[in-house]
């Protein structure tokens, strides 16, 4: 099976997997939080994680241990206080369906418009405004929002500015203007359960989940080390290989574009992360195309949404129309992808998708 989802989640890199195995023996199964000197040594590896991973985020604040980036966007969003919310139309289904719950207690919830290639038309935020939202890169369609751009006048209408950076985060630099910032193990080779969410020194949430304040006494439950350390790992990994992985991304992407002939693009090549390939080819029925390309693992969008049924908001909001939608794949590629995999697997989808726009025509 040739993998290209990396957007719903990325192979578990061997240096993760190596970091968390002494915390699932038997000697390193302490709970961080005991004062014995077990727990101090899952403590203390707990901590090397913390470090591991603020060496990717702004140096001004601190990272709080989450289930998820689902957890920390809830948490960034609910616990910002009373006030407005402002975010994109394409923002991840964990912060919108948050506003809208939010909005539907009495919050008021603005959505920015976009423009076809996905970025943000028009910053507005009105005073009263409790938070901003900006995701760094689209999950769907990978582009770039200006983050930066939309916390000049967040700032000055007195807003918290949080950004969604799970599928930017080690590969695409984070604004040093963000307050609240959310990413996830899994997104970056390391393992699925854990996340994080980054606060700015001087900021205050209320708690989202309410028992032993084992985080700083602002987030309750008990830490597994395993998953801590296979962050940390992951992170760490990140930052050691940024260049050589970012040099790798886009020569997958330029093979991909010579091979796409028919294809069009859906969001703008650039600013982009080059690891996220969405498409359409008119006369493709996506769903079946992923169904009998059984060699390849790709997707019609976010795996988040992908057993609600509900067409992507994100391919909606730039415009496409319903027909569009259907006939557009995601494929996502990085670190362990290899060029002649990604050719197989082209190559696959093409005959694929040369046999459907027969019948079609």
């Amino acid at each position: 099976m040739i993998y290209l989802d990396y957007q719903a989640t990325t192979p578990l890199a061997p240096e993760a997997r190596a970091a968390m195995l002494p915390w699932l023996s038997a000697e390193g199964s302490a709970n961080p939080h005991s004062p014995h000197a077990p727990g101090r040594a899952a403590a203390a590896a707990v901590e090397v994680a913390h470090e591991q991973i603020a060496a990717l985020l702004p140096k001004n604040g601190r990272v709080f241990f989450t289930s998820g980036a689902t957890e920390a966007a809830n948490w960034a969003l609910r616990g910002a206080g009373e006030g407005g919310i402002v975010l994109p139309t394409t923002e991840h289904a964990c912060a919108r369906d948050t506003a809208l719950w939010l909005g539907e207690r009495g919050h008021d919830v603005t959505f920015l418009p976009v423009r076809s290639d996905g970025l943000v038309a028009e910053i507005a935020i009105p005073k009263g405004t409790a938070l901003a939202a900006a995701m760094l890169v689209n999950n769907e369609i990978g582009v770039i929002q200006p983050v930066a751009a939309l916390a000049d006048p967040a700032h000055a209408a007195g807003a918290l500015v949080f950004c969604d950076a799970v599928q930017g985060y080690g590969r695409v630099a984070i604004p040093d203007v963000c307050d609240l910032i959310a990413v996830s193990a899994h997104k970056i080779h390391g393992p699925k359960g854990v996340g994080a969410l980054w606060v700015r020194d001087g900021v205050t949430l209320e708690p989202l989940l309410l028992g032993g304040g084992q985080e700083g006494g602002v987030r309750s439950g008990t830490l597994s080390p395993a998953l801590c350390a296979g962050f940390g790992a992951a992170a760490a990994l990140m930052a050691e290989r940024a260049e050589t992985d970012a040099a790798h991304v886009e020569r997958l992407w330029s093979l991909a574009l010579d091979r796409l002939k028919g294809w069009t693009l859906n969001g703008a090549a650039d600013p982009r992360y080059r690891g996220n390939l969405n498409i359409r080819r008119e006369g493709i029925d996506a769903a079946r195309l992923i169904s009998e390309v059984r060699g390849v693992a790709f997707s019609a969008g976010s795996a988040c949404a992908s057993g609600s049924g509900r067409p992507s908001h994100v391919l909606k909001a730039i415009g496409l129309a319903d027909d569009e939608v259907r006939s557009s794949i995601r494929l996502g590629f990085g670190r362990y992808t290899t060029g002649a995999e990604l050719d197989e697997a082209l190559s696959l989808i093409a005959v694929a998708a040369d046999a459907q726009a027969r019948i079609a025509a």
